[in-house]
């Protein structure tokens, strides 16, 4: 089984607005509205490859109940502590002229104490019967900044793969507790190490940066695919490598969410067993695929298949890593 947390769930709301500008009145030519937040999107392609998933995190109020209820009509497998405060609504509006797309993300949700108690001994339960846990987005007003890092040192007492995908204060926090994985974009990846990246050298020098910091191992997530450095080098069947795996973009739909479905098909395939090099082939499959799609998360697993052929691996000369830097 793979659990996502979804703590900052939400209903997304995605607009298709042609010649999209500010201070304008428009009409929207398509739109759709299913639950979201970036666990729900990974569970949602997580289902769609058909591996097994359950998303959990925090519902509140009639935003709540409406993800709940919208989860089970799409036959994901759920299990949400309910909360007093109503959950978000996120709305993304994509101008199919040009490509370019406008994010307005709510707060959403303060959560109680008693409440989180209830999502920690819930996730606990859920993860003795599971081998990954994927913790997505950003964390509710009123969590400490320190709980994804609490909840992944937990699941690696319970030998559960984790896999971090946040930003600012609560990743920084959360790669001291030894995450398995870890994979911000660039933007997020530049706020961890302190620095912007100028070019291709100082983006494969980031990758050690951060594994030094304490994860496992690291992706960042690019535009056109992803750099990565996995393996072990303790391990000498899985070698330390950094690589670069891409594919030609694609036109896209929408791209909102396409980082998602990359960390989906990532996890699939480590949950299948494949190689390191072939997980990261089949993210990025799915990455590209899902920007065919007007929603976050869908994909079609015949089209990843497909598109997987055509993604290009590079193996690279990993920068030395400097441990306890």
């Amino acid at each position: 089984m793979i659990i996502t947390v979804t703590l900052n769930a939400a209903i997304d709301k995605t607009l298709a607005v042609p010649s999209f500008r500010l201070g304008r009145r428009h009409r929207a030519v398509e739109q759709a509205s299913m639950p979201g937040g970036k666990g729900v999107n990974v569970a949602r392609a997580l289902k769609s490859l058909g591996r097994p998933v359950i998303a959990t995190g925090f519902a509140g109020g009639h935003t709540g109940a409406r993800i709940v209820e919208q989860l089970t009509d799409e036959a994901i497998l759920c299990d949400f502590v309910r909360i007093r405060q109503e959950s978000r609504t996120s709305t993304a509006v994509v101008d199919p002229t040009s490509g370019e797309q406008t994010e307005i993300n709510e707060h959403g949700p303060t959560v109680a104490e008693t409440e989180l108690d209830l999502f920690v001994d819930k996730l606990l339960y859920l993860a003795k019967g599971a081998e990954i846990c994927v913790f997505s987005g950003s964390l509710p007003r009123g969590v400490d900044a320190g709980l994804y890092g609490q909840l992944v040192g937990e699941l690696r007492r319970l030998d559960v793969t984790t896999v971090l995908d946040c930003e600012g204060e609560p990743l920084r926090q959360a790669v001291r507790a030894q995450p398995h994985v870890i994979a911000p974009n660039q933007n997020e990846a530049e706020e961890l190490v302190g620095h912007e990246f100028a070019d291709d050298e100082d983006r494969h020098n980031a990758l050690p940066e951060m594994v030094a910091l304490g994860a496992g191992e690291a992706i960042m997530t690019l535009a056109d695919g992803c750099l990565a450095l996995y393996g072990d080098e303790a391990d000498a069947t899985r070698p330390r490598r950094l690589a670069r795996a891409t594919l030609e973009p694609l036109e896209p739909v929408s791209s909102v969410g396409s980082g998602d479905a990359f960390l989906a098909g990532y996890v699939a395939g480590r949950y299948d067993g494949l190689s390191d090099e072939e997980s990261l082939r089949f993210g990025v499959a799915c990455g590209a695929e899902s920007t065919q799609h007007f929603g976050a998360g869908v994909i079609d697993p015949r089209e990843v298949e497909r598109l997987a052929a055509d993604v290009a691996l590079e193996t690279l000369d990993a920068p030395a890593l400097q441990v306890g830097g």
